[in-house]
């Protein structure tokens, strides 16, 4: 999909989002609900189609979705620069 369609797909549903809900906090909610739905199949779409093991902890959880998915999917390595306490990761 290109970014243009992406942008004027994703354009169209915040607006009709805004039409349909008064409140911008209800808008955020409904996005927030989708964006969720969309990782969970993902993930799901991932482990249904790959060989890849439990992981144990939240590095190992990261080096798979940066090391495979996003390579995977996106086609571009990524490196993880970790946080000094590990707790959070970039993906320049």
């Amino acid at each position: 999909m290109s970014s243009e369609l992406f942008t004027l797909t994703y354009g169209a549903l915040v607006t009709q989002l805004c039409k349909d809900y008064e409140n911008d906090e209800d808008v955020n909610k409904q996005l927030d609900k989708m964006g969720y739905n969309i990782g969970v199949r993902l993930i799901e779409d991932f482990l249904a189609r790959s060989n890849v093991g439990r992981c144990h902890d939240f590095r190992e959880t990261a080096d798979v979705i940066a090391k495979v998915i996003i390579l995977g999917h996106l086609a571009m390595p990524k490196d993880i620069h970790w946080e000094t306490l590990l707790t959070a990761l970039c993906l320049p």
